[in-house]
């Protein structure tokens, strides 16, 4: 392969959706927007009342009737709008108990009934006598009354349904996250504590084979893998670790190669201390570097040379794992140490992540968000 293959992704706990308490919905809609919106719906109401009066009783029918038709449907229907939506506005009702909200839900309709009421007077004074009549009007309350609380109930139902089906879907999706991200862990904690089992079975083949030849060679791998595993079962809740962590598991696992390859092979590792508590996905840099032991130097019989580099850049942590060996082919299959890196990587940062395989120098770079905790 000549030049870079690069792989790219891009990229709390749930809770029961709780009740939508805004029956007039305000999201992303000024209030003249909803006054036109419920003035065009008033309207039309009062054209079905004029031409129900028309139809069925035409001879009490008169232009009075015709204006007080409109006059009544368009204000009291505003002033309940106006009246609910203050309601909302102020959060009442979103921090109330549910038969404190219905209540005040109702008061709202009456109260919106009354201004709307008398504003209807006034306007219908002013328009066919020119001037305004500033007087209540109890006789109109109670018909009106009737109307408006069965409408507002019939609307309340109409909401209380259409919130009981958006709660019941937005529990499905609840649901579905939560175990995605079950899913996600569970994916994550099999990735963490998974040891190769060739690099296992290289190294107790080694260990026994030094067992007669050098006994304190064989003790010291032995003791170096039982210190592998203890990092691979602790702290298996975690998904991040700090860099100075990975770091030493890294050393450990070089510790081991280190015995099994001798002079042939050399691992260096270039960090600095502000690196240190950067936070990584655990067990992440050992499986690129035994990716690159295995399948890099495979050909290379002797000054075989493994590079660890990790910077910062910007508000990035730079991971790069160099190798002397063979170039990446033009057709590649994915083996453990990669595998293993990508799946990391997608479960943990989604699209906030990159993964380079490059050949001009031959190299392995993973950039990650430098997040320090």
């Amino acid at each position: 392969m000549e030049g870079q293959l690069f792989i790219h992704l891009t990229g709390g706990k749930n809770k029961r959706s709780k009740l939508n308490r805004n029956i007039i919905s305000m999201k992303g809609r000024s209030l003249l927007r909803i006054n036109l919106q419920f003035g065009m719906i008033a309207l039309l109401v009062g054209l079905v009342i004029n031409l129900f009066y028309l139809t069925f009783d035409p001879s009490h029918y008169s232009a009075r009737q015709f204006v007080y038709s409109f006059a009544f449907s368009l204000f009291i229907t505003l002033s309940i709008t106006n009246v609910v939506a203050l309601f909302q506005t102020l959060g009442f009702g979103a921090n109330s108990r549910f038969w404190v909200f219905v209540t005040a839900y109702y008061i709202c309709n009456l109260v919106g009934m009354i201004i709307g009421t008398e504003l209807t007077f006034i306007f219908v004074n002013l328009i066919l006598r020119f001037r305004p009549l500033f007087r209540f009007h109890p006789e109109e309350y109670g018909s009106n009354a009737a109307i408006v609380l069965v409408v507002g109930t019939l609307i309340l139902l109409y909401y209380f349904q259409k919130e009981g089906k958006r709660a019941a879907l937005q529990a499905k999706e609840n649901d579905l996250m939560q175990l995605r991200q079950l899913q996600s862990h569970a994916e994550l904690q099999a990735l963490q504590s998974r040891i190769n089992p060739h690099f296992l079975y290289n190294v107790l083949n080694s260990i026994a084979s030094l067992i007669h030849e050098n006994p304190g060679q064989a003790e010291e791998m032995t003791i170096k893998l039982s210190k592998l595993f203890r990092y691979s079962i602790s702290k298996g809740q975690e998904n991040l670790h700090p860099l100075k962590d990975e770091l030493e598991i890294l050393r450990t696992y070089v510790d081991i190669e280190q015995v099994r390859f001798g002079d042939r092979m050399k691992i260096q590792i270039e960090t600095t201390p502000e690196l240190e508590n950067a936070q990584v996905p655990r067990f992440l840099i050992q499986p690129l570097v035994e990716n690159a032991i295995k399948h890099g130097l495979k050909n290379v019989p002797a000054n075989a040379l493994i590079r660890v580099k990790l910077s910062r850049l910007d508000n990035r942590l730079v991971i790069a794992v160099y190798d002397n060996g063979s170039p990446f082919p033009e057709e590649m299959e994915m083996g453990y140490g990669i595998q293993s890196t990508y799946d990391k990587l997608r479960l943990l940062y989604q699209n906030d992540y990159d993964l380079q395989l490059v050949n001009e120098p031959k190299h392995i770079m993973i950039s990650l968000p430098f997040v320090i905790e």
